[in-house]
């Protein structure tokens, strides 16, 4: 008898955990898993185990006027997975059902529910993992079929019959429940691990998409970046075809069906017209609800999920399949996560452009308030020399000329050193025809840092804070000494001067800029805004001894985005 009862709790025990494989594919279950559900979802996942608890009872195999039964497998897994209340609250529902069947052991096998349901929720409170490991499941069920064969002798009445009861049915039910207990919590666990190492698989390579697609999306969402971005995402071998659209057309289509589907061709489907309209991912399983206009169009099943920037939808990202229905919980893990790493790279693209067009408003304003200063005094420069010296008035004309010349085209760009260098000349040639004997200009410039990118109009603002506030109110004027080398992996600028000096430890322009001092700050924040805080203006000076400027810019010879030459 013990055998057959043995073999026959067994086969019965695969209902439970056939049940346990279902729960684990809801959210609403893996957030109980995750101790984070809601009371209205603890409740219905407690009259969930309660049931469980009854189908495990009207699964039980008649002994004489009981029942070996299956029903503390439900109890203790609400227990394990949701705590004391839920364990209690199911041990309530599936005992209650019990009581009320009747026989000598109802009262007996409705209070060992409820205990073995509290048993299991104190091993859940006490053990602070996400998930109870089977063998300690393993352990707690053992204990608890043993408190209930205790509750059973001590209860049952005749004890005679409750004393053969637990001689016939104990240890199957002791093994077989404990064991299924173990299986219950080690399928879902199971279950969930594969779910979670799918999702980390599919994060993983969104990452590593989104890190090859970062050059080209970095310059915006154009015909160019979508054509390289599907590229990368269809190499990545999941996808038959992979687009990317903007709110009017296709921009890039790779794959299956790519003929018809190209900007050139069709226009947008029904199903990503309807994602632009709601700002929602869409999943079609089928092609009539992807929508094409071409009727034998392969693509049968389709992701698609939308491209936003600042809450605005500015575009889509479609993922293909050529089989019907193939679109899963992978799929949407990965769309959901590469678009959103698209949509905020997009998004800190546009706030740099943003960044560097209000920097180039400011430069431009500040050389507006500049120029017309500077141009007076050239004009006068020249008018005293048309008669005495027209050679030298012309060539000012030229320089003067060229400079804003330079200014127009290459404001807010980047140059080469020797371009600025140029245009450094072109000044100092001025102030020079201005001041005379008074300004002595002095170069030691490496001819290797010439080719190097930097920032236009950078030099020019420092040599004239150095001949304007630290020249001009010596009387006997002075020398400027402009430098250039490189520095391991940077280029090291060297304005210095022997003028009247400043008093940097008093109050440093670049920390607290006085308006004498604007040129020198918004270099300096330019400068730190395009290549890094690490980067700038350095100031060494003493009211009496001088100033040295040192400007510190890292070796460049093309723009981010630009191939190198």
């Amino acid at each position: 008898m013990t055998d057959f009862l043995l073999w026959e709790m067994i086969e019965r025990m695969s209902v439970a955990a056939t049940l346990a494989f279902l729960l684990s594919q809801f959210s609403v279950f893996r957030r109980m898993i995750y101790r984070q559900g809601n009371f209205s979802e603890k409740a219905a996942i407690t009259i969930i185990f309660g049931f469980i608890g009854i189908l495990g009872t009207y699964a039980g195999i008649p002994v004489g006027d009981a029942l070996a039964n299956s029903r503390v497998i439900g109890v203790m897994a609400a227990g394990l997975i949701g705590g004391p209340i839920m364990g209690t609250a199911a041990g309530i529902i599936a005992g209650g059902h019990r009581y009320l069947l009747g026989g000598f052991t109802a009262f007996s096998c409705g209070i060992s529910s409820i205990c073995e349901g509290l048993l299991a929720g104190l091993i859940h409170r006490y053990y602070h993992e996400k998930l109870i490991p089977w063998w300690i499941a393993f352990f707690a069920g053992v204990v608890g079929e043993v408190m209930q064969m205790i509750i059973i002798l001590l209860t049952a009445h005749p004890y005679d019959m409750a004393r053969n009861l637990v001689d016939a049915i104990g240890m199957p039910m002791i093994l077989v429940n404990s064991l299924g207990v173990a299986i219950f919590m080690l399928i879902i666990k199971t279950a969930m691990y594969t779910q979670e190492q799918v999702g980390a698989e599919q994060s993983h390579k969104a990452l590593d998409i989104a890190t090859k697609t970062l050059p080209y999306l970095r310059h915006g969402l154009d015909r160019s970046s979508a054509q390289a971005t599907v590229q990368i995402i269809f190499n990545a071998g999941s996808y038959e075809a992979v687009a990317i659209t903007d709110t009017e057309q296709v921009l890039a289509f790779v794959g299956v069906e790519s003929t018809h589907h190209s900007a050139d061709t069709l226009g947008l489907t029904l199903a990503t017209s309807q994602v632009l309209s709601k700002g929602e991912l869409y999943i079609a399983q089928n092609a009539l609800e992807i929508g094409c206009s071409c009727k034998n169009c392969k693509l049968a099943s389709a992701i698609i999920v939308p491209l936003k920037r600042a809450n605005r939808i500015i575009g889509t990202l479609k993922l293909y399949y050529t089989r019907a229905n193939a679109v899963g919980h992978g799929d949407r893990v990965f769309a959901s996560g590469i678009a959103h790493l698209f949509s905020t790279q997009l998004e800190l693209t546009e706030i740099d452009r943003q960044a560097k067009l209000v920097s180039r408003a400011e430069l431009k304003a500040l050389y507006a308030q500049i120029n017309p200063h500077f141009l007076f005094n050239t004009l006068n420069t020249i008018t005293s020399l048309v008669r005495t010296k027209p050679d030298l008035a012309r060539e000012l004309l030229l320089k003067l000329g060229a400079m804003f010349r330079h200014t127009l085209h290459k404001t807010g760009r980047n140059i080469t050193l020797k371009e600025e260098l140029s245009q450094v000349r072109a000044y100092l040639t001025i102030e020079q025809a201005r001041h005379g004997e008074k300004l002595v200009i002095q170069e030691m410039i490496s001819e290797e840092v010439e080719k190097y990118l930097i920032p236009t109009l950078t030099i020019q603002p420092l040599v004239e804070n150095a001949i304007k506030h630290g020249l001009q109110p010596k009387e006997n004027g002075g020398c400027i000494i402009i430098s250039a080398k490189e520095d391991g992996q940077d280029i090291v600028i060297t304005i210095r001067d022997d003028g009247v000096g400043m008093d940097v430890k008093g109050r440093c322009p670049l920390a607290a800029p006085a308006p004498e001092c604007i040129g020198l700050s918004n270099v300096h924040e330019r400068l730190r805004g395009q290549y890094g805080i690490g980067y700038g203006l350095s100031l060494l000076s003493a009211p009496g001894s001088g100033t040295t400027v040192t400007l510190r810019i890292p070796k460049r010879v093309y723009d981010e985005g630009e191939e190198c030459a």
